[in-house]
């Protein structure tokens, strides 16, 4: 909820409007054909801007096409921005145009930005005594804030004053300039000091004034107290012209010569005829019902902060949603919010829900929070329903504000379900979610893994036999996002109080059973619940794409594949879809001569890539159908997802890591799925290539070899291959060496190629016939080769044996930390089952504890990092074994040495962890030179 302030002149940054918008509504178009998302975009949110403030005066500025000033002080500046999308050129006159039409002044000034201009119209209306609200999320803008000048988030709807700003960055506005200037922003290729970050540089700053008594006092800095301060002194005298050039370029300019002053800018009635056909032509039906109902913007007239309508007692949420609980409390004054914060401080322990309009941790808002401290009791707060006229309208910051000390508190335990993306919105507000404490979908995945899924509908059924009401049943959804004028606000609340009770009961249900274990206890509360925030920290820092290099790629192969249709055309003499199973089976398998045939469960003649590839050794036509259906997928599954997934506020990528989905403990991804981006092929390592590091900056790989191995080695207790690892040997070659009875000097590439699939294949429970079509012999070849690895690795097969029986007995395995897999079906009468459960019990504990390992090693890692308040590393990525960085430059010696050593020594096995590093300027090729 926005703060009031009379009739501002709003100063609207249109260019970071516009690519906000085109980035978040890509894909929109009308029936003709025409994009419209950005049009979409950049109406909505002006639009919900004007209802919110009542104001006479407003300007939407836009960047001048071409170079500035700033491109004459520094040639790379802003170099590395992709030129603008044609999608998005072809809307920016219509856009002009329904701004026009809105009644809404466009300025767009040449040689200067966006940000010259709202600068020197801010400064223009602060000395005429005007109150200036400037909607910009650019940090730069923060340079201009005073006592009159003020920014508002588009996003989060927040204002930031004087106070707000040196809340979010740890230095006044006076100093914003000089906080850039020394850390640098890679959005705009302001280079900054190489090696000086932004804990680094707020420290200087608070510590020293502007970057000008920095540098007359750099010999001062030795003697602050942390870590690094002689590295830190000589890095500043080292750049010392790169700091003040970027101290230059990243100073908005305040003096540009205008032809219209601050107070021209008159918001006109809009021109309703233009509006109708313009919406007409491009298809905004909604929006065209509202200016024929006249309700086009509806002006927010409540100027009141706060109404107290019931100043002591508050309400029972009424509502004719079926629950079985009625005591849900609504917060609707000031005083009853004290009373709420009181008695969660006193309770120590409560679950939290939070209701937010977006999946997007990073720009979520949130509509409502809900506390619970008792079972069957709830309170519901509301915080974004400006749509609501049922209660009354408590001031957004100033709840937050009262919450801040209360959600940061350590020592306040918090229980509740998904508790990473709680913290990723929180902090949207400057709030560090402490005392995460339970979990519950963490709490059921540690108790149970393999027990259904871990959200709330399915373990509310489970422990309480209840049917919740889901906030997917109430709220109008699209695209990840909630329109909140369509949201019942009784509806929310219930549902969120509820969320917030029923996730305390399953606690209080699961947790008795979970801590009585003491593996999965230990797992749950030394592992999983410190990862949750260091993967939220990985997701918050995203992963930096290079947009053009993804884009030619997906034009190459576009080529290619048009270049493989034509082939098989040419080769069957008609055209046909080359990715109809149907079709397939009509053209490959009406040759008579054609016998290598598989049949599908329901009869038809399979077209499976297994069947293709047999066929591939006897025909051109199917492997020209295998290479187009390769590319077609790397195309469609990755490169242009990935380019949709880029973040229209970071331009990175900020993928979502699942705990608990994966049985044995690993990691998941999604949006995008990290984990699968496919290495083995030249065109999947071309993937890779587009994940870059920043300007001045390196991409660090830091990859576990052979961790299944040598957990395996350490489990087995086999005296060869504890051998080999402790001697530093290549163990697919010796393993090589003893099944083809040569010696190691005498291995081929194709040997150990052989021996590295049965290593991999026998501990994933691989059969002779699995190993046969995996290394194309025959299976009694195959079983051969088993028979003989067993015989020189007795070690391994009593470990199987061993594991198979402890599992029948048990019902479950375990990793070396206690983690445990459940394996239901290890007596089941069905052969498949069962066999299928024993793999998965040899499997399990190596998979397992390698995954706890790294696991651990992120968790350690990360710790290093806060304690030491080291922003120059990033975790970026974590994928299988492989943890990467994006690392600065002058530190990457340093990092790797520190980051090798935490990782190899996280556990103590009976033989080495071996990590190996890779170091590039992109995913591939840091990971090439492993």
């Amino acid at each position: 909820m926005a703060q009031i302030i009379t009739n501002p002149l709003i100063l609207i940054d249109g260019s970071s409007y516009l690519y906000r918008a085109y980035y978040a509504f890509p894909s929109l178009m009308n029936s003709l054909g025409k994009p419209t998302g950005a049009m979409y975009g950049i109406l909505s949110m002006i639009k919900s801007l004007l209802m919110q403030y009542n104001t006479s005066h407003v300007v939407v500025v836009f960047d001048s096409q071409g170079k500035t000033f700033r491109n004459d002080l520094f040639k790379q500046y802003k170099a590395h921005r992709p030129p603008m999308p044609n999608s998005l050129i072809i809307q920016l006159q219509p856009i002009h145009a329904m701004l026009k039409a809105m009644g809404l002044p466009i300025l767009q000034i040449h040689g200067v930005e966006a940000d010259d201009v709202i600068g020197t119209l801010a400064l223009e209306a602060e000395k005429k005594g005007q109150e200036v609200l400037i909607s910009s999320n650019d940090k730069d803008m923060a340079q201009l804030v005073s006592s009159r000048i003020k920014l508002i988030n588009s996003i989060t709807h927040t204002i930031l004053g004087p106070k707000e700003v040196e809340q979010k960055y740890g230095v006044p506005p006076s100093l914003i300039i000089d906080f850039i200037a020394m850390m640098g922003d890679s959005s705009d290729s302001i280079p900054g000091i190489p090696g000086i970050g932004q804990k680094t540089a707020k420290t200087m700053l608070q510590s020293f004034g502007n970057m000008y008594s920095i540098y007359n006092n750099l010999d001062k800095i030795n003697k602050l107290s942390f870590r690094g301060a002689k590295t830190v002194a000589t890095k500043l005298k080292a750049n010392r012209d790169i700091a003040f050039m970027s101290y230059k370029l990243a100073k908005i300019k305040t003096d540009v010569e205008l032809k219209i002053s601050s107070n021209q800018l008159i918001l006109k009635e809009p021109d309703f005829d233009t509006l109708k056909d313009l919406f007409y032509y491009y298809e905004f039906n909604i929006w065209l019902k509202d200016i024929q109902k006249g309700k086009w913007i509806k002006k927010n007239k409540d100027t009141q902060e706060q109404k107290n309508l019931s100043p002591n007692k508050g309400k029972i949420i009424k509502t004719t949603i079926s629950t079985s609980y009625r005591n849900y409390n609504l917060i609707s004054n000031q005083t009853m919010l004290n009373d709420l914060i009181e008695k969660l401080k006193n309770a120590n322990v409560f679950s939290l829900s939070l209701e937010t309009d977006s999946v997007d941790t990073l720009i979520a808002n949130i509509i409502g929070i809900a506390f619970s401290i008792k079972s069957g009791e709830s309170t519901y707060l509301p915080i974004y329903h400006d749509f609501s006229k049922k209660i009354n309208k408590l001031h957004c910051v100033k709840i937050l504000k009262q919450l801040k000390p209360l959600l940061e508190d350590n020592r306040i335990f918090k229980i509740g379900k998904n508790l990473k993306y709680y913290r990723g919105v929180l902090n949207n507000y400057g709030i560090e979610l402490n005392g995460i404490k339970f979990d519950t979908m963490l709490e059921s995945y540690c108790l149970n893994s393999t027990k259904g899924k871990h959200d709330i509908v399915n373990l509310a059924e489970y422990w309480l036999s209840r049917k919740i009401i889901t906030i997917k049943e109430i709220i109008d959804k699209k695209k990840n996002k909630i329109y909140l004028e369509k949201i019942d606000f009784e509806k929310v609340a219930i549902s969120t109080s509820e969320d917030a009770d029923i996730n305390l009961q399953i606690h209080l249900q699961i947790w008795p059973k979970l801590k009585i274990q003491e593996g999965p206890k230990k797992i749950f509360e030394e592992i999983e619940i410190p990862l949750l925030k260091v993967i939220s920290r990985i997701e918050r820092n995203g992963v930096l794409i290079d947009r053009l290099l993804l884009e030619q790629y997906s034009q190459e192969i576009s080529i290619r594949l048009a270049q493989l249709k034509q082939e098989a055309y040419e080769l069957t003499g008609k055209s046909f879809n080359l990715s109809s199973t149907k079709q397939l089976q009509v053209i490959l398998f009406n040759n008579k001569n054609t016998h290598l045939t598989r049949k599908t469960p329901s009869g038809a003649t399979s077209t499976s890539e297994a069947v293709l590839e047999k066929l591939a050794l006897h025909y051109p036509l199917p492997k020209i159908i295998l290479k187009h259906r390769s590319l077609l997928k790397l195309k469609s599954t990755y490169i242009d997802k990935l380019l949709l997934m880029l973040h229209p506020i970071t331009g990175r990528i900020h993928t979502s890591y699942n705990q608990t989905v994966t049985a044995t403990g690993r990691l998941s991804s999604t949006t995008p799925n990290l984990q699968n981006i496919p290495i083995r092929n030249n065109e999947g390592r071309s993937i890779r290539q587009a994940f870059i590091a920043g300007s001045y900056k390196r991409i660090i790989t830091a990859d576990y070899s052979q961790i299944e191995l040598r957990i395996m080695a350490h489990i087995s207790q086999d005296k060869q291959l504890l051998y080999a690892f402790a001697c530093g040997n290549d163990i697919h070659s010796i393993t090589a060496s003893e099944i083809f009875g040569i010696s190691l000097a005498k291995v081929s590439s194709h040997q150990r190629r052989s021996a590295k699939a049965i290593n991999f294949g026998l501990i994933y429970g691989m059969s002779p016939f699995g190993l046969a079509r995996e290394l194309n012999i025959s299976t009694s070849e195959a079983k051969k080769y088993i028979d003989v690895y067993f015989m020189r690795y007795p070690g391994v097969l009593r470990y199987m044996q061993e594991t198979r029986e402890k599992a029948k007995k048990k019902g479950y395995v375990e990793t070396l930390e206690g983690r445990r897999l459940w394996l239901p079906n290890i007596k089941s009468h069905n052969a498949t089952q069962r066999k299928a459960s024993e793999r998965a019990a040899i499997n399990a504990p190596l998979q397992g504890t390698a995954a706890d390992i790294i696991k651990k090693a992120m968790i350690a890692i990360d710790e290093w990092l806060q304690q030491q308040c080291i922003d120059d590393i990033k975790m970026i990525m974590q994928v299988h074994d492989e943890l990467v960085f994006e690392i600065s430059e002058n530190i990457v010696e340093f990092s790797i040495k520190k980051i090798c050593n935490l990782m190899e020594n996280i556990m103590q096995l009976d033989v080495p962890l071996l990590v190996t590093i890779g170091n590039g300027k992109n995913w591939e090729q840091a990971y090439s030179k492993i």
